[in-house]
């Protein structure tokens, strides 16, 4: 006899990102995508329509993330960013891993 423990999961989970991804609050944001990734949802979104920058730390705890969320069988989403956050994740070639919209 086999037993599983079903986790239930979370049909979409946004997260609203209001400031610069840095070094600095890399930290305390990939807490709270850890949070959001122990729901396992089926979609994370992350909306970056008010994130102004991104630097290399956020861009590898984003691919963390997406790893961590694919690997569940979800998917992670990066919903709006601004211009130059577009062109950032272009120039590290992250748009073809991550799905942007």
């Amino acid at each position: 006899m086999r037993s599983e423990t079903v986790r239930p999961a979370a049909p979409t989970v946004e997260i609203i990102v209001t400031e610069e991804l840095d070094a600095a609050t890399v930290p305390r944001v990939a807490a709270l995508l850890r949070d959001a990734v122990d729901l396992h949802p089926t979609h994370l979104r992350i909306d970056l329509s008010q994130c102004p920058f991104v630097d290399a730390a956020a861009i590898g705890m984003l691919l963390d993330v997406h790893r961590r969320v694919w690997s569940e069988g979800g998917r992670l989403t990066l919903r709006d960013p601004s211009p130059r956050v577009r062109r950032t994740l272009e120039l590290a070639r992250v748009d073809h891993v991550l799905q942007v919209e």
